[in-house]
């Protein structure tokens, strides 16, 4: 009886507090974990395990491509716990019935939900690595992470070095994304939220949001899901709607950071666009 009333709970409740965040990087060809990719090669989208440095918490996962786009990627859940490592970032029809999460959301040509390239002034300018690109996971004190840095990238007569880093915790649902110039130069940070035709998009002060479903791609049945963005205006410049995109460019800086958050109608919490349209006007 004392087996059944207090060490059950305790177990419980250790691997719930412990098990909120987690990342994943590996080669396709072998499938072995690894915390570090560096590659003389800019482009691994194919050679790498979901494409990129993957990190996840009990809502969401995101991943950043492994080529110039600079893009962050989402896989949508049902809120019941890490899919990562069962599951890849392709669960089954089946797994899928079952619970599992599944990449509902389509990035395009875009970056994505907070993904990252450059301004010069004129027209967007991709994360071109002309040095090469290192990928990373890891874990901090109070989360995880997950970076990708493109060494090289040409911009305006010069040429810079650019780290995107994801950080999720245990304590929010919500992630951080942190783009750096490493060695302090000022540049034009682009970021924002892309959209699809029929979504429901809302913006405002230090805010971005899109909910709605996105065209087939991995999903059979795709389902409506939300990405959001939180910034802080003073870092930006004002936010312009393009065809599918709403995109902020950041004041010369050597670096920025936002807030993003995905849901989806699988989840208990934010399944509604007015439940998640109420998380993100706040």
């Amino acid at each position: 009886m004392n087996k059944i009333l207090i060490i059950v709970p305790v177990l419980f409740i250790y691997v719930s507090s412990q098990a909120q965040t987690a990342v994943s990087l590996f080669w396709k060809k072998d499938g072995k974990q690894v915390e570090e990719i560096v590659s003389d090669k800019a482009d691994l989208y194919r050679e790498v395990g979901h494409h990129g440095p993957a990190v996840e918490n009990t809502h969401f996962a995101l991943r950043i491509y492994f080529n110039d786009s600079g893009a962050i990627d989402v896989y949508s859940k049902t809120g019941r716990g890490l899919e990562l490592e069962s599951y890849g970032w392709y669960p089954t029809a089946q797994q899928q019935e079952e619970g599992a999460g599944c990449d509902e959301y389509m990035v395009g040509k875009t970056v994505g939900l907070g993904g990252i390239a450059l301004w010069d002034g004129e027209k967007e300018v991709k994360l071109t690595a002309t040095k090469g690109r290192t990928a990373r996971v890891g874990h901090t004190k109070s989360g995880s992470y997950a970076e990708m840095i493109a060494y090289g990238v040409p911009y305006q007569e010069d040429t810079v070095d650019i780290s995107i880093r994801i950080d999720m915790t245990r304590r929010t649902r919500d992630a951080q994304v942190t783009a750096t110039e490493l060695s302090g130069k000022p540049v034009m940070f682009l970021t924002g939220v892309n959209y699809h035709h029929g979504q429901t998009v809302k913006c405002g002060d230090g805010f971005i949001f899109a909910w709605g479903v996105h065209p087939a791609d991995v999903a059979e049945s795709p389902v409506p899901v939300g990405a959001g963005m939180f910034f802080r205006p003073s870092d930006f410049g004002p936010m312009e709607v393009t065809e599918d995109m709403v995109r902020i460019v950041s004041k010369p800086t050597s670096s920025i950071c936002t807030t993003v958050v995905a849901a989806s109608t699988k989840e208990a919490e934010l399944n509604t666009v007015r439940r998640f349209e109420s998380y993100m006007v706040k």
